[in-house]
């Protein structure tokens, strides 16, 4: 079974920076031809998609997000990442990675990783 484990949460001031990873346990030559994708899960709201990245590298960005995310993937590394600069504090939430469930069934969820972002 796949297993997804995020990483790189915290507590940012705004304006702040973090850097989530995302590894799954999965065959290789399976994980470079998924589009993955990153969600997100604000306090009382639902799950997300907000940007995802293709088997090419390609990527889609949901709003106005790709003027402070960027989304990466490192297929040696069955891991992707997101870079997040210039937090706001509605950028507060729990942070998942999946397969963008627009193209291919979803993987079993992980646990997700929180950002905070207060000052």
């Amino acid at each position: 079974q796949v297993q997804l484990v995020e990483s790189g949460g915290g507590w940012v001031q705004p304006g702040g920076s973090l850097r989530l990873s995302c590894a799954a346990s999965v065959n290789g030559d399976i994980f470079k031809i998924t589009p993955m994708g990153w969600y997100r899960q604000r306090p009382g709201n639902e799950r997300e998609l907000i940007v995802t990245i293709f088997s090419d590298g390609s990527t889609k960005y949901g709003g106005s997000l790709k003027e402070r995310f960027t989304i990466a993937r490192d297929n040696t590394k069955n891991t992707i990442y997101l870079q997040m600069n210039n937090l706001r504090r509605e950028d507060t939430g729990t942070y998942y990675c999946n397969v963008d469930r627009r193209y291919r069934p979803e993987w079993p969820w992980g646990q997700g990783t929180q950002v905070s972002v207060s000052s």
